[in-house]
């Protein structure tokens, strides 16, 4: 089970907010609060003195040495504290403060923030960038110019300075979204054993589970006392309050997937998939050379570099018509054309390569329907057919009004060709233990994969089609194991 706590050093620091069992003073703190035997506690110090040996100080220290995850911590408080700021910590924000209308040299001026945010509108990136830097409660941000605006000074505040009306409104409703289970009357609360973040984009038209799904994966997490919440990218700062991450928007490298699941790792959050997953899965050259390297059987491939066009003669002699050119992190059939003779693989390989250095040259393998294997923590979990879309080569059809796709089977894995589960089990485990989609061709006697999915699509009504809830069950049963697992 996880706790909360806000520390304060009088607890008429807080009157101006709605009463909870979850602020305490500090000398509670001090007293009663002891080192988490197994469960997760997470600290907002709200002490009134942050400086050197002072109670907000002592707050933040004491929190780091019981394991108990705090903001401020003590590294921010360490930064705040020196005279100069460094411009490393602060690169970034300046692009944002060339933004500012120009001012009078040496005029200045503060802006008050609370979780990133402030009154200002204007000055709100700025507040956002800061607080990603130094992550604390309550700022005090004064801007001065010389030539151009620069930030002078960066302070920490005390609650009670916050002035009546505006300010404490702005600072309750922040809070209220920046960690909501503690607004939560305590008769209305239900206790859980963990808590589960969800991260999705309500805007992704291709998302890897739709709405329904969702809502079985919160329920399954509940099931099993996980209080599972969805989160979106604007939620960055908030992975410390959870003990896991399970990301259901389809992931990249080089985006805000890969950078939440590398910090959840980090904050020692069960995560699935794993920033390593992530980054095998998502580059189909590095995917490639994997496979073929611990000889998992692929389809014929070969490797196209920008600016050596005599390799194209080659490949073409080699794989002969029709070829498969993909770019490295196309998803959903995005970035992967079918070349069927030499003037369009010439024009289709300029194409691409204008995007990427390097494309992947497959041989072309026609076949009514995909394999999909799901596999979990090194198992199969459930297995799809998907078939093509009519008329067309892919079990995905893209336009510039729709995309399409093709019908499917769900069956019991026991009923897929034990060739083709083998094949798939087998590539997952050079990528890790967490949740996978391997596409897999079959002909005949021949199987091949693809490819392998970090985070595979799980819509209702059809990869559960078998399974029903029992397959959210099992993915939240993985989490919850783990998440026992990293207690103890």
């Amino acid at each position: 089970m996880s706790r909360f706590f806000v520390v304060v050093d009088d607890l008429k620091d807080w009157s101006p907010y709605y009463p909870s069992q979850d602020v305490i003073t500090f000398d509670d703190y001090l007293e009663r609060v002891t080192q988490s035997s197994g469960e997760r506690v997470r600290v907002i110090n709200l002490c009134r003195s942050y400086r050197y040996l002072g109670t907000g100080y002592y707050c933040s220290l004491l929190a780091e040495a019981r394991s108990h995850n705090v903001l401020p911590s003590v590294n921010t408080l360490s930064e705040l504290a020196r005279k100069s700021l460094s411009d490393i910590l602060l690169e970034g924000v300046e692009p944002l403060l060339a933004k500012l209308a120009a001012g009078k040299t040496g005029e200045s001026f503060s802006v008050r923030s609370w979780f990133g945010e402030c009154l200002a509108p204007e000055y709100a990136a700025i507040a956002k960038a800061v607080f990603e830097r130094f992550p604390s409660p309550l700022l005090e941000i004064t801007f001065e110019y010389k030539q151009r605006w620069q930030i002078k000074k960066l302070q920490m505040m005390a609650l009670k300075s916050l002035k009546q009306g505006g300010e404490q409104e702005a600072f309750a409703s922040t809070f209220e979204r920046f960690s909501n289970k503690m607004w939560r009357k305590p008769k209305a609360r239900k206790s859980f054993r963990y808590d589960l973040a969800i991260l999705v984009d309500p805007e992704e038209k291709l998302p890897p589970s739709d709405k329904a799904a969702l809502r079985k994966f919160t329920k399954a997490a509940a099931h099993l006392g996980i209080s599972a919440e969805l989160i979106t990218k604007k939620d960055y700062l908030r992975l410390p309050e959870y003990d896991g991450l399970f990301i259901r928007e389809t992931t990249s490298v080089d985006h805000h997937t890969y950078r939440f699941a590398k910090k959840a790792a980090a904050d020692g959050l069960v995560v699935m998939d794993d920033p390593t997953s992530i980054l095998r899965c998502t580059n189909k050259i590095y995917l490639a050379d994997l496979l073929s390297s611990h000889k998992v059987p692929t389809p014929r491939t070969e490797f196209l570099r920008r600016d050596n066009p005599e390799e194209l003669q080659r490949i073409a002699d080699t794989l002969n018509y029709p070829i498969v050119l993909k770019v490295p992190d196309g998803a959903f059939s995005r970035g992967v054309v079918k070349v069927e003779d030499w003037d369009s693989l010439v024009a289709e390989s300029q194409r691409l390569l204008d995007k990427s250095a390097l494309l992947l040259a497959q041989e072309f393998m026609y076949t009514d329907y995909d394999w999909r294997i799901g596999v979990l923590d090194g198992k199969p979990l459930f297995a799809c057919r998907y078939y093509m879309v009519r008329n067309h080569w892919q079990i995905y059809k893209h336009s510039s009004s729709k995309s399409q796709s093709g019908g499917f089977d769900t069956m019991p894995t026991y009923e897929a060709p034990k060739k083709v589960l083998d094949v798939a089990v087998k590539a997952c485990k050079l990528i890790g233990d967490g949740f996978y989609g391997v596409d897999v061709k079959q002909s005949e006697n021949r199987v091949v994969v693809i490819e392998v999915n970090d985070n595979p699509s799980i819509d209702s009504g059809v990869e559960d089609l078998f399974l029903g809830d029992g397959l959210y069950d099992s993915v939240m049963e993985v989490f919850l194991r783990r998440m026992e697992q990293r207690r103890r």
